[in-house]
Order: C-alpha cells, then sequence, then structure tokens
C-alpha cells in the first residue's frame, strides 16, 4: 500500500484520530525530516526554504499517520 498512499489519506486519518486536518505542507515537510522525499510540488518558490513548516506539536501525529500506513 505503500505507493497508493496519498496525501488525502494521510490528512482523513490524522483528522479521524486526532481532530484536525494537516496541511499538505505539513506533510511534505515531516516526510522530509523522516527521509521519506517528498516531491517538491510545482508552486514552491524555494527548494530549500518552507514557508509553512509543521510545527513540532503536530510532527508526532503525522509520524503515526506514516506507521499506520506502513510509511515508516
Amino acid at each position: 500500500m505503500i505507493n497508493m498512499v496519498t496525501y488525502k489519506h494521510i490528512q482523513d486519518y490524522v483528522k479521524k484520530t486526532y481532530g484536525y486536518v494537516p496541511k499538505s505542507c505539513w506533510i511534505a515537510h515531516v516526510k522530509e525530516l523522516n527521509g521519506l522525499n517528498p516531491k517538491i510540488a510545482p508552486n514552491r518558490r524555494s527548494a530549500t526554504i518552507r514557508k509553512y513548516p509543521c510545527p513540532q506539536e503536530r510532527q508526532e501525529d503525522i509520524r503515526k499517520a506514516f506507521a499506520h500506513f506502513g510509511l515508516l
């Protein structure tokens, strides 16, 4: 299921489990932090600077969603 997990799946899981919907840029940031190499969005201005990095307090929830889907 690794290739079939979308950001929407992760957002739905986090919403159901933790009560909020993470921004897609947060998901990409946490992917990057965990070595999962997200694709660079076409509208991203800089490959090194994040305009909206994932807040520290939300990162663990997203990591748990990755683990749930077998990404980690």
